[in-house]
Order: C-alpha cells, then structure tokens, then sequence
C-alpha cells in the first residue's frame, strides 16, 4: 500500500488505499519485532534496518497478538508515529490483503533486502505478487538526479541517467520487458544475488559532477536548492554524504569542477564555491543546527565522517587523538590562509553538541590499547590515524641543521604557540599542493627567498592551477624538472643542494621510476631545506598484538566495500587504506564505514546485503547535445583586503547575488528513469524527493481477496496467462528480435 503522502490529490485512490483508512476503522491496536528481519538475524542476513516495533496488528490481529504475547498494546497516536518512523527511515508499508476486499488485520514495515515478501519481487522477479496499484513517474524537468530515490528504492527500480540529448543513443527506458506475464518464469530467470548487485545507474552514464565525487554528493540537487534560496535544504543534502561542508568549501581538489559537463562549453561551475557560500550560512552560532540531534565522531578528516554518521544511528562514540588538536590532517598539515582554524572548529562544536567524547593527547598503543578498549566495553574500532609522517630523499647528511619533512614543518607551525621563524634563503622539494602550501606558509615565516624544485616539468605540476598562481603571486620561485643529488654541509649544517636535471619520469612499464642527466647539474645555496615530496603512515604500536594484516606500502587491508579488516571488529579507512589521498576521499570512507559498524556491532546482520556498490558511470560529455543554456561567464568572489602573506584566508565567500547567477549556469545532466515493471509503487521515492520530480500514477486495480475466494479469482488469472505465455512464445519464434 502506498505512503499516503504519496497519494495526495490524486483523485483515483480508493479509500483503502489509504493507511489512515485502515487505522481510523479499528480501536485495538498492537506493535512487535518486525518478524522478516528478526528470522534474517537469526539467518546471520540481517540488513541493519529498523528492526525493533517496527509490525503493527490491527482489530482481530492485534487482539491475538496481545493475548499471546507477541505484541504490546499501542495507541493509535504511536501507530502513527511508527509509520512516521518507519517512512524517515526508507521503510515501505506492506498488508497482508488476505482478509477479503479493502481490510487487513496487520501493516508491516518493510525493507526490500530483509522483507520475505519482497524478495519474490527482487529475487524471484515476480513483481504483481507485491504491488500496490501504483507506479512512480519521473518529471525529468524538474529532476535533478540527486540520487535520493535510487537510493531508498527497496527494488532497485529505479536509476540515475542523463537528461541532456546526445548525438548517439542513451538508455532512457529500462523497463523490465521480459518478465513472468508472458513467460515461463524458471530459476534461470531469478535474481539469487539482489540483495548486493543493485545499481545506481544506468549504462550510459549520469551527471559528471556526482560520478566524480568520491562521496557522490547530489551536487545538481543542492545547486537547486541553493537557486531557490533554499540554504538549509541544501546544507541538509550535501550532509547526506559529508559533514563538513565548510572545511570542503575551501580545501576540496574538486573533481566535481573537473568533470563539470559546463567545461565543455566555458568553464566549470563554481561548485565548490556555491558549497561555501551555502555552508558559511551555518558559521553562525544563531544560525547553526544540529542534525537530528544524535552524537557524532572526529579526530581527522575520516573519524569524523564515520563518526557523524554513526551518530545518526544513535551511537555514542569516544575519539581518541594522538595530538592535543582536533581535525588531523585538516588542521594540521594544512595552513591556516587556505584554512582557517576558525572554520574547522565550527564544524567541531558541531560534533561536541552532538555529544561525542574526545580525548585528546591520548596514543593508542603507548597510552592505551585496543585489548583494554575491548574490555572497557567498546564494541567496534575505526583506524583513521591518517598519513601524519613525511618521506625522506635518501641522501647523505639528510639530518643535518636546516633540513626539515614538510609534514613536520606544518605541523609546528599550526601547533605551536611561538611563530614559526626562517632566516635566509629556503628550498621546497616536491611540486604537489602540499608543497606548494609548505613553500607559502615558508614566506610568512619570514623566508628571505623560497624556490620550489620537482621532478616534474612546470606544465606538468600536480598541484593545482590556482595554487600555483598564488605561489606565483607571492614572488615564489617555481623550478621545475631537477632532482635533488647531493646536499652540500658544512659543519653540520646545510648550506646548498645539487640539483641534477631529471628527463624521463616512468619508465616503459609507467612505473615511477625518475632517470637523471648528471651532465646537467646546479648547486643552489640555501640555508634550509623542506622536504615536501610525500606522506607516510606512522603506526607505531598501533596494531601491536592485533591480526590485522598490512600491505608491503604499510597501509591496512580491507574489503574494498565494508572496511573491515581482518580482525573483525577492526575497520579502516582513509589515507590508512588508500594512501595519502584528498580530503573528500577520506570522508567518503568515512561515511561506507560507519554503515558496517552499525551493522557489525547487531547481532546477525550482513556487512554487504541491500548494499550499494556505488559504481557511478559518466555520460558522454562529447557527444551530448548542449542547447539554450544560461549564458552568464562563470563568477568569482572578491580576495579580501588582508595583506597577501599574512596566515589569514584571504579568499572571499560569493555573495547571495554572486552564487545566484552561478547557479543558473548549470546544464542539469542528470536525471533518474524508473523501470515501472520493478516498481512496488510504495511511494518512499516521493518523500525522499526535494524537487517535486517523483509522482505516484494509478496504473493498476487490483483488489484483495478473502482466502476463501481465492480460487475462484486465481483460476481465471492461471488461464489467462497460459494464453498470454502460448502468443508470446509464438511472436518470439517468428520474431527477428525475440524478447528473449
């Protein structure tokens, strides 16, 4: 039966097709365990969904129920709030319509990967055994592909597409054509694997912005949103995947930006600036709201995104952090003019009202372990220590004065309380943004000069355009194709380095293997040396007494979807699994490993069943058609007036007219198609959706049937579809493109 919402002011719903019909026609009422997912625990394939009084009795179900104990009596106002429940957490409402025409006794709850029911839809493919009368109808104009009903759609019936016309074919109908009503329906037919191959979208690709996120943030959905004024909306989607918005704004690498469909035509939508300007609009104390008012979890950029996402399921969650600062590498390893402490601590405060415990200057391994933490009662552990070491060179007298790891240097420059001071000239080696931030927070060290020197060419720097523009800006000297040689030391202390010039990077194989033209050298005197040429991971007595297994690079082994490591109640994520990695990618781990704690520490679930897999596909930005798009430049906010080597940010925030205008260059690539054949009709899409994108349309009649009239309505069903399946196999044999 659909959700009534769903339903509203459509003029072709019965009365019985209404909730409230069923509800306001009894007096006596009783709730239990919904009894699907409880056999599923015991089956060891629970799916972590709402389990506890979750199956409502109604009338004579309820009156047994009660009597022998099953359930407990209930009012009505707590049925309602049950299903009200129910419905904010993706639940669907099923009837058993056994009891003769528009009654019931009973309104369960359900879920498309524990629900017995349902799985003769999804494994089974037998659809009309399940359905309601209804089915969801996309308005693709007003779609934004922000991938919310793919996501809570029980039967995977629908997926993201594109809604940009293409100059070759793209799948726009994925409704299921061969299917039992007109075919003998055998095992070869089923689908035993549904509860962990669903997909999100379809084969020839979906919105470029959310393909290319590591979080997969409904990027048109918010830039919707934020068009319409409407921030708080907007700040709420973007925190389905990541919380903290804000410290993104300013530090994200944007691949959203980099795959943008709108660079094909001028440049990029300013993504990551609409994000900024949105999430600044909670910076305010007066302002700021607190999700759902559950706890959530930080430490570095990962903890905090698993631990915010564990405290939306209602768990309380301790950090323990090695440093006597909060936010890891984020504040840490990142200068304060590209990101201010001011901004991660308002993010932070975000989590204290939540309620997460910190304790900071506590190691585990030195100051605690794992075993004690176990005994202490703690149920499940999170590694997300991130890459907090530097790398070195390798050359001789590497330790001696005036030489220092990047990582290092950063650090003592955000965690101590006396500046940081440099005297003379300062040589950066490496060419990737840390580098880059390392050579920039060296000039407001009072570096005399500071030069950068990579093994890459200067068109070929991994760091960023923009940043290397402000390390231009700021009279940064930028050299590249030289690797360092020798160090040249005279009583203890560096005054120079050889630099000889490097001509091939990877050899025939692409592995990273630098080969150098030792005819081509120079010695540049220099009185310090920062070593920013990569990170490493510092386990120290981490993992001292704990199975977990290591690869040879020193990160940890997990299972690509769930995280978890081979200790079982160890999971993983970040710059730990993946190496060092961007802060988006941490925060996306962040969020996958929350969902298998939650799972992991109830009894019986399965880390994997109803699952995505959260392989996104790009749609062809070559071939698609792009016509009658806004035709605005791209904006960009106004630098403020600080003084350009000063530790502040100096980068301004759009203003609300700046971000309008943005907002409207977006082209809208994406946007959902539905297979209505797979469609239940349950109407959770339509509460899931912000955009009024996701209709409900009658497409059936069907009625329920007393048990004892059964036969007589199933007999006339059986013949008919013999009939059916006796002319389809007829068309399928004479046909040159048989359904099957």
């Amino acid at each position: 039966i659909p959700i009534e919402q769903a339903l509203d002011g459509n003029s072709h719903k019965a009365s019985w097709e209404e909730i409230s019909k069923h509800i306001e026609e009894n007096t006596l009422f009783s709730v239990s365990n919904c009894s699907c997912r409880t056999s599923r625990e015991i089956m060891g394939e629970g799916c972590g969904h709402l389990k506890e009084e979750m199956c409502i009795q109604l009338g004579w179900g309820a009156e047994y129920y009660i009597r022998t104990g099953r359930g407990r009596q209930v009012s009505k106002e707590e049925v309602y709030e049950i299903l009200k429940k129910a419905e904010e957490n993706g639940l669907m409402h099923e009837m058993p319509n056994l009891d003769g025409d528009g009654k019931t006794h009973a309104i369960c709850n359900c879920c498309g990967c524990g629900c017995f029911s349902m799985r003769t839809g999804g494994m089974f493919k037998n659809v009309d055994m399940i359905r309601s009368n209804y089915v969801s109808v996309i308005d693709s104009e007003q779609c934004v592909a922000c991938g919310q009903c793919v996501e809570n759609c029980p039967m995977n019936a629908m997926k993201l597409g594109q809604k940009l016309c293409s100059k070759t074919k793209i799948t726009q109908d994925i409704t299921t054509k061969y299917t039992p009503r007109d075919h003998v329906w055998t095992g070869k037919d089923w689908n035993p694997d549904y509860r962990v191959n669903r997909e999100d979208v379809v084969d020839t690709g979906t919105a470029p912005c959310k393909t290319n996120c590591p979080a997969h943030i409904a990027v048109q959905g918010y830039i919707k949103l934020a068009a319409q004024g409407k921030y708080r909306e907007a700040l709420e989607l973007i925190r389905k995947e990541n919380p903290f918005p804000a410290v993104c704004g300013r530090i994200c690498n944007r691949r959203c930006e980099d795959a943008c469909t709108r660079g094909n035509v001028d440049d990029p939508i300013a993504i990551d600036e609409i994000k900024k300007f949105i999430a600044d609009q909670e910076l305010d104390e007066k302002n700021r709201t607190v999700p759902q008012k559950i706890a959530i979890i930080g430490a570095g950029r990962s903890g905090l995104s698993c631990a915010y996402f564990l405290a939306l399921d209602g768990y309380s969650v301790t950090v323990f952090e090695k440093e006597n600062k909060l936010g890891g590498m984020i504040t840490l390893g990142i200068p304060s003019f590209r990101l201010e402490n001011e901004i991660v601590d308002a993010e932070i405060a975000i989590l204290r009202k939540l309620g997460v415990k910190f304790k900071t200057g506590v190691e585990v391994g030195k100051d605690t372990t794992i075993s004690k933490l176990r005994k202490q009662g703690y149920k499940a552990f999170y590694l997300a220590i991130g890459a907090a070491g530097g790398r070195k060179l390798g050359l001789d007298n590497e330790d001696c004065d005036g030489v220092f790891s990047g990582i290092e240097f950063m650090r003592q420059v955000n965690l101590d309380d006396e500046p940081v001071k440099l005297k003379g000239n300062t040589i950066v080696v490496g060419g990737g943004n840390v580098a880059v931030d390392v050579a920039r927070t060296a000039v407001r060290c009072g570096a005399a000069q500071v030069s950068m020197y990579s093994l890459e060419t200067f068109d070929e720097l991994p760091a960023s355009r923009d940043e290397v523009d402000e390390a231009l800006s700021e009279d940064i000297l930028i050299n590249g194709g030289w690797g360092p040689k020798e160090l040249i030391v005279e009583n203890g202390s560096l005054k120079g380095v050889r630099f000889h010039r490097c001509v091939r990077l990877f050899d025939a194989e692409q592995r990273f293997n630098p080969e150098y033209d030792d005819n081509d050298t120079v010695e540049v005197p220099c009185d310090n040396l920062i070593v920013s040429i990569g990170q490493s991971i510092v386990w120290s007595d981490l993992l001292a007494d704990e199975a977990v297994v290591q690869n040879k690079n020193g990160t940890v082994a997990v299972d690509t979807l769930t995280f978890q490591t081979a200790v079982p109640d160890i999971f993983a994520g970040g710059d730990v699994v993946t190496g060092p990695k961007f802060a988006i990618d941490a925060i996306a781990a962040g969020k996958q490993a929350a969902i298998s704690i939650h799972r992991s520490v109830q009894p019986g679930q399965d880390l994997r069943f109803g699952r995505s897999r959260r392989n996104f596909i790009e749609l062809d930005k070559e071939n698609a058609i792009i016509e009658g798009f806004d035709r605005t430049p791209r904006q960009f906010p106004a630098h403020k007036q600080d003084s350009l080597r000063s530790f502040k940010d100096n980068r301004g925030t759009f203003t609300e007219e700046e971000m309008m205008k943005e907002t409207l260059r977006c082209l809208g690539c994406g946007a959902t198609v539905v297979d209505e054949y797979m469609c239940v009709g349950c109407g959770q899409c339509t509460t899931k959706c912000k955009f009024d994108a996701v209709k409900l349309v009658k497409r059936y009649d069907g009625q329920g049937v007393a048990l004892e009239n059964m036969k007589k309505v199933l007999v006339p069903h059986v013949i008919k579809r013999k009939a059916k399946i006796k002319i389809r196999s007829l068309k399928d044999k004479f046909s040159k493109n048989p359904d099957a």
